[in-house]
C-alpha cells in the first residue's frame, strides 16, 4: 500500500484532485470497489456445494443465455476442443471441468464492470476492456502452449491485470468536474492502479498470486524466480498486445526479459518459442470476439 507521496512528485500530485480523493478513500478503505458479477458469485457457491455436478451448475449458468452461448463456443475452441462438437451447457461444463468453467464464466461476466455514464469515461472503460480482453486472449493461448498452466486461469489473470483502473474511472465518472486535464487521470492511474487492484483481488477472494499479476504487469525486468508464473504469462502477453500500437522503441526487447527467458527456454515445448503467438493470431482473435 502506498504510504506517502514522494517529494519529487508532490508539486504536481498536490494539484490533482482526482489523485488526492482516490488516495484518501483508498487509504481509508472507503473507495468504491467494483462488485464481482452476481452470476460469478452464484457459480462459485454452486461449485462449492458437496454434490455439485455439471447439470446443477448448468442450471445456474443458463439464467444468462449470452454466457451460456459463449461457454459452449469456447468449449469447442482449439483451447479445449475434443473429438465431438459440444452443443449443450452441461456438456460444455463437463468438458471444461467445474473450476475452469468458473474462471471462464467470471471472465465473460466481468465486462459488466467496465461501464460508465459519461461519454468520456465510458470510452475510457471501453478502451480498458478492449486492452484487457486482448491481453486475456493472448494469455489463454500462451498458457495453452505452455506446460503447467491453465488457459482459463491465465485468461482471467490477463483480464484483471488492470482492474485497479476501474474504480479510478468510476470515481471520475461520478465527479466529472474533478478532471482538470487528461494528465490528472494518467497520473492517478499510474500512481494508484496497483494498490487499488490488490484491494479488489482480496475483496473478490481471487487467488493470491493474482496480486502479483496486478502489481507486476509492467515490471518488465522483474525476475520472480526459477519457475514461470501467471504474472510472467500476463506480462509477456501485454507486451505482445502492444505490437503495432505503441512505439516499439519505448518498449523493452522481449528476449531481454526474465519472464520471456523462463517461458521460452524452460516451459514452452522444445520446438516452440514465444513467436508461436504470431502463428495463432486467428485463435487469439476468436477468443477476443467471444469476450467482446
Amino acid at each position: 500500500m502506498t504510504e506517502a507521496v514522494p517529494d519529487s512528485k508532490t508539486s504536481t500530485l498536490a494539484k490533482n484532485r482526482l489523485y488526492l480523493d482516490c488516495y484518501k478513500y483508498m487509504q481509508s478503505d472507503k473507495l468504491a470497489l467494483p462488485t464481482i458479477p452476481d452470476v460469478s458469485v452464484k457459480i462459485r457457491r454452486a461449485i462449492n456445494e458437496p454434490n455439485a455436478n455439471s447439470s446443477k451448475i448448468a442450471r445456474v449458468v443458463q439464467i444468462d443465455p449470452s454466457i451460456t452461448a459463449r461457454l459452449i463456443k469456447i468449449s469447442n475452441s482449439p483451447l479445449y476442443r475434443g473429438r465431438r462438437k459440444i452443443e449443450s451447457c452441461p456438456e460444455a461444463i463437463t468438458r471444461l471441468g467445474l473450476k475452469a468453467a468458473q474462471d471462464i464464466i467470471t471472465v465473460f461476466a466481468l465486462k459488466a464492470v467496465f461501464n460508465a455514464r459519461s461519454g468520456i469515461i465510458r470510452r475510457k472503460m471501453q478502451e480498458l476492456w478492449a486492452h484487457s480482453s486482448h491481453v486475456a486472449a493472448i494469455s489463454a493461448v500462451l498458457a495453452h502452449k505452455t506446460p503447467g498452466f491453465d488457459p482459463d486461469r491465465a485468461m482471467l489473470a490477463g483480464l484483471i491485470h488492470d482492474i485497479g483502473i476501474v474504480p479510478i474511472l468510476a470515481y471520475a465518472d461520478r465527479q466529472p468536474d474533478i478532471l482538470a486535464s487528461p494528465t490528472d487521470l494518467a497520473e492517478t492511474v499510474r500512481e494508484l492502479r496497483s494498490d487499488i487492484g490488490v484491494q479488489i483481488i482480496r475483496k473478490w477472494d481471487f487467488p493470491a498470486d493474482f496480486e502479483d499479476v496486478v502489481v507486476h504487469a509492467e515490471n518488465w525486468f522483474r525476475n520472480s524466480g526459477d519457475q514461470a508464473t501467471y504474472s510472467d504469462i500476463v506480462m509477456i502477453s501485454q507486451l505482445h498486445s502492444f505490437i503495432g500500437k505503441v512505439d516499439i522503441k519505448r518498449m523493452p526487447k522481449m528476449d531481454d526479459l526474465p519472464a520471456y527467458r523462463k517461458l521460452a527456454a524452460g516451459n514452452l515445448d522444445a520446438d516452440l518459442s514465444i513467436n508461436i503467438l504470431d502463428q495463432v493470431k486467428d485463435e487469439i482473435e476468436n477468443i477476443r470476439m467471444m469476450l467482446n
